[in-house]
């Protein structure tokens, strides 16, 4: 598959004609990213509302038949650098009875926070992923276009997604160029051509840039491309926020008065 729609389709994941996948985006959005804010705002002594929202996140995976292994694969980029940076903790926060591991001394609060962080972290990891595998990133800005969310930020990230590949692109024949004039650098003398390549591909991506921002006029571009399908939001979208963050949200209240 190659071409615009296949540019669009990049990172999805599961079947496409899941009901996941149909939702609105704006739905997913506020669905998603309720179950993480419903997570980082609760306090370890609620630890009920962590199982909640990791069961939550998968029966949405299971709906959207998003295997484990990809949910794994995305995750493993963020969520083991942020739990390395936790396992200090404990040695850093004091709190509650101390703990022995030979030399090093570990605390009972610092222990929590651990706990506490890793579950965060890992919820709110995986409704990331889980949003980009339901959700195409058009798809994405167009629900934070209609969310109301600053302008500036959506047209950003739009042309940041879509000079990648151009810049991909065009990485990919300057290497093929290079390789096939026998360039193999062997020490920091052959580095020559790599300082060139680099500035020949700033003129060639600005250049490309000035050519794809005239196709985008030529093609009714004024601030926002205009869209054939208009978003809707209908009932099972509102059911799904509902039963998602709804409930989530329901709960952490409930514990946190009983707490």
């Amino acid at each position: 598959m190659t071409g615009a729609h296949a540019l669009d389709l990049t990172g999805l994941a599961g079947d496409p004609a899941s009901p996941v996948h149909r939702l609105d985006p704006r739905a997913k959005i506020v669905g998603l990213v309720g179950v993480t804010v419903v997570a980082v705002s609760t306090p370890l002594s609620a630890w009920p509302v962590y199982l909640a929202c990791a069961a939550a996140l998968a029966v949405v995976a299971v709906v959207a038949r998003v295997p484990a292994g990809v949910v794994w694969r995305r995750a493993r980029v963020v969520l083991p650098l942020i739990v390395f940076v936790a396992v200090f903790l404990p040695f850093l926060r004091r709190g509650g009875a101390i703990h022995h591991l030979g030399p090093i001394a570990v605390s009972d609060a610092g222990l929590a926070v651990l706990a506490g962080v890793t579950a965060k972290a890992t919820i709110g990891t995986v409704s990331a992923v889980l949003l980009g595998a339901t959700t195409t990133f058009p798809s994405v800005l167009r629900g934070l276009e209609a969310l109301r969310v600053p302008r500036l930020f959506t047209l950003i990230a739009t042309f940041m997604y879509r000079y990648l590949f151009v810049i991909v692109e065009e990485v990919h024949r300057m290497r093929t160029a290079l390789a096939a004039r026998a360039y193999r650098p062997r020490h920091a003398l052959h580095a020559g051509p790599i300082g060139r390549a680099v500035t020949a591909l700033f003129l060639r991506t600005y250049g490309r840039g000035e050519r794809v921002h005239l196709a985008m006029l030529a093609r009714g571009y004024r601030g926002t491309m205009p869209q054939l399908t208009p978003l809707r939001f209908r009932a099972v979208d509102a059911t799904f926020v509902a039963a998602l963050a709804g409930s989530l949200v329901a709960l952490r209240i409930a514990l946190g008065a009983v707490a």
